[in-house]
């Protein structure tokens, strides 16, 4: 796979609070859907993140307008929920919340979902962007899914994996479905699927599917491979470079099933996972290894960059090892984000000095 990417890659997103508290960005509906906010308020995140960590590489100084479909420095997985039947609240410092709709009835519409309100208002919103800048970029979290599944159904899911395992196959190969008609209609028109489920995925030259997996930890491994295996399985092959997004503190649980995928480019790793672990099973796949933003902000700078040189030794492959840390909220310093890019590029003089 050919890539652009540095060596130990970085990337921060920082919680709604953060950028309420200190730059006074709300976010509101129009902060996702009106055309002019979308394009304001990303230039305003890419401007602040520059005065405080240009040197990094962050942000841009440029007064550029960028035709952002998404919100690209945010971790907000809520729209393909909203757009199968959750209600969503929009909140002033806080990432959209979805409602868990409590659905009784497992047949879910593919067609519905594309004639929702949200999706009529996400192309309305493309259309408006693309006639002002004649071409779109960004992309939009599109989550899971298991997660989907679990905003739709809640917690009576755990019971129909034995109670009604068919229709839940059923309810599965739906949601699918959707997802991959959306990421598909969206690379046609952005040229990427993931840049919002994990920033680091911009650094790949091939744009990266990332499938997030974040409630894959409240499952167990042979629920996983005899429910969701399969979707992977076929991704992972038609979807290349394909990845998954697991943040729970346990990845290392799937190493030997995620082997069996014909490919996993990318795994975007929670903190607390066995890192060794995980590359004794796959040896050749990128790991963005996730820092804690609680923990992170308890840290000393000097705490920090230790934590991180330990990781990447975990990890062992330089080429394919990088760090993120998602959701830092409105106490972290300049100083502690810092650290974090200060450990990696030691990391890539070290690499540069050791004999190959």
């Amino acid at each position: 796979m050919k890539t652009k990417r540095p060596l130990y890659p970085v990337e921060i997103v920082l919680h709604p609070d953060w950028w309420n508290a200190h730059e006074g960005i709300t976010f509101d509906r129009d902060f996702f859907f009106h055309p002019k906010k979308r394009v304001e308020e990303e230039a305003h995140m890419e401007k602040a993140l520059y005065e405080r960590w240009g040197k990094f590489g962050l942000g841009s100084k440029a007064d550029i307008e960028r035709p952002e479909v998404g919100a690209v420095h945010l971790a907000a997985g809520f729209m393909l929920s909203e757009m199968l039947g959750c209600p969503v609240r929009y909140l002033e410092n806080s990432a959209p919340q979805v409602i868990p709709a409590g659905i009784e009835d497992l047949d879910i519409s593919p067609e519905a979902a594309f004639a929702s309100t949200v999706y009529r208002d996400f192309v309305a919103l493309l259309d408006s962007l693309k006639r002002r800048y004649g071409s779109l970029s960004g992309d939009v979290n599109w989550g899971g899914i298991l997660n989907i599944a679990l905003d739709l159904r809640g917690e009576k899911l755990f019971m129909d994996f034995y109670d009604q395992p068919e229709k839940v196959r059923t309810f599965f190969h739906t949601i699918a479905s959707v997802l991959d008609r959306f990421t598909r209609d969206l690379a046609r028109e952005t040229g990427t699927t993931s840049i919002s489920v994990n920033r680091i995925t911009r650094f790949f030259d091939e744009p990266i599917l990332l499938h997030s997996e974040c409630t894959h930890t409240m499952i167990s491994e042979d629920i996983y491979e005899e429910f969701l295996l399969a979707f992977d399985r076929k991704w992972s092959t038609e979807r290349r470079p394909f990845g998954i997004h697991y943040c729970g503190a346990d990845p290392h649980r799937y190493a030997k099933i995620f082997a069996k995928l014909p490919h996993l480019d990318f795994l975007d790793l929670g903190w607390g996972g066995d890192i060794a672990e995980l590359r004794r099973y796959l040896p050749h796949t990128f790991f963005s290894i996730r820092l804690s933003p609680v923990e992170i902000v308890q840290m000393q700078p000097e705490e920090i960059e230790s934590l991180v040189v330990r990781l990447a030794a975990a990890s062992a492959v330089p080429e394919l090892t990088g760090f993120c840390c998602i959701n830092l909220d409105h106490t972290v310093s300049d100083e502690q984000v810092a650290a974090i890019y200060t450990a990696a590029e030691g990391l890539r003089q070290h690499a540069a000095l050791s004999p190959e």
